[in-house]
């Protein structure tokens, strides 16, 4: 018997991939929305509001989304999506009124179930399951610098094009680069899978099948809280800094985020090998409220921003690798695609409500109440990753 490879150049290429799609359709939205609201006649909180319904109806559509990748494979669904991301960027730009650029807005959160994580750790795992956690944790290492490289990009492109001239770019940015890397692992997959005479072995679930309800369960919602804080603070990172009175530091403190993401990935890659994804779980889920508290109680000093930037990337880089091992290691490989799907879609649809939320709390009741409330919900994740460890 022999030992399955990482899969290397397919990591890389994910990775690559990985950048442009959170950079162009996620990290973006929030430098770019204050003038889509002014454009739009909207006020910047009912620009969220959309986000938030196009995100609900990403997460509705997750679990359909999820059987394709099982059955057409993750390679070709990935392609498909490029071309979504691409459409639905231009559509965006292009958009006449607030009407069609809600309809854009969530063909671009359909195509994000397309070519985003939850995808990416799909083909990983169809390729070869058997290393299909390293290639995760490798993958999440290339990954964790889309913020680092697309809040920069975007706000130099904004200062000398309007948001719906760097909406195009992005569009081909998708489709320049992302469609082809994405063909080109279809390809291979539907070859690897062509040459081998037996389907790779299944990784098995270390769940017992009388507590996989309850463990799922415990999973989706620990999931779905740690989502909650994540989406709201990240899509608003540059402008909630900027509200604590941090003004022109607010920019160059959010790029300590992604570095901590890639940190805390290669420390779990040299100290962590042995930890189960249940304790690194429990510990990406612990340092997210953990940085949003101490954002809360020392603000507006330079020193505490930056360490809630360090901290929340540390958790946020773990909760992107345990994202896609925990269900490998509690469920097993065998229909992981619709399984991922689930899980985003409870994980979408509770966290849908995140970015409004925030935004309508930072304008009613102030930044740090708002705050408050999302140390609150990172909280109660934390205990739902401790059950699972229970069980």
């Amino acid at each position: 018997m022999t030992t399955a490879r990482t899969p290397f150049a397919a990591v890389v290429a994910l990775g690559v991939t990985q950048i442009i799609a959170y950079g162009t359709l996620y990290y973006s939205f929030s430098i770019l929305a204050p003038d889509m609201a002014r454009d739009l006649g909207w006020s910047r909180e009912w620009v969220f509001g959309a986000l938030s319904a196009a995100l609900l109806a990403g997460g509705f559509a997750a679990p359909w989304f999820g059987r394709l990748i099982d059955q057409y494979g993750a390679g070709r669904m990935m392609s498909a999506g490029s071309l979504l991301a691409a459409a639905a960027l231009a559509a965006c730009a292009a958009a006449p009124n607030g009407g069609v650029f809600v309809a854009a807005l969530i063909a671009l959160e359909l195509a994000s179930n397309l070519v985003q994580y939850g995808a990416a750790f799909a083909l990983l795992v169809q390729l070869r399951p058997q290393v299909a956690a390293r290639s995760i944790t490798y993958l999440t290492l290339i990954g964790g610098f889309a913020s680092t490289v697309f809040w920069p990009i975007t706000t130099a492109l904004h200062q000398v094009l309007t948001w719906q001239q760097v909406y195009l770019v992005f569009a081909a940015l998708n489709l320049v680069v992302c469609l082809p890397l994405h063909g080109w692992l279809s390809t291979g997959l539907a070859r690897s899978r062509a040459m081998a005479s037996a389907m790779p072995a299944p990784v098995v679930g270390q769940l017992p099948d009388d507590r996989k309800r309850i463990g799922f369960a415990l999973m989706v919602t620990g999931f779905a809280l740690q989502s909650l804080v994540g989406s709201a603070i990240l899509v608003h990172m540059v402008p909630l800094l900027s509200g604590l009175g941090l003004g022109a530091s607010a920019a160059l403190i959010g790029t300590l985020f992604g570095p901590s993401q890639v940190v805390s990935r290669l420390i779990n890659m040299g100290f962590g090998r042995n930890l189960s994804p249940v304790i690194l779980a429990v510990i990406a889920a612990t340092l997210m409220p953990i940085g949003v508290a101490v954002l809360a109680w020392t603000a507006p000093s330079v020193a505490g921003a930056m360490a809630f930037a360090i901290l929340f990337g540390l958790g946020n880089g773990l909760l992107s690798i345990v994202s896609g091992t925990l269900p490998l290691h509690l469920f097993g490989s065998e229909g992981y695609g619709r399984l991922q799907g689930k899980v985003n879609s409870a994980r979408l649809v509770v966290s849908a409500t995140a970015p409004f939320a925030l935004a309508f709390g930072m304008i009613r009741i102030g930044v740090v109440p708002s705050l408050a409330i999302a140390v609150m919900a990172g909280a109660l994740a934390v205990l739902a990753f401790l059950m699972i460890r229970r069980a």
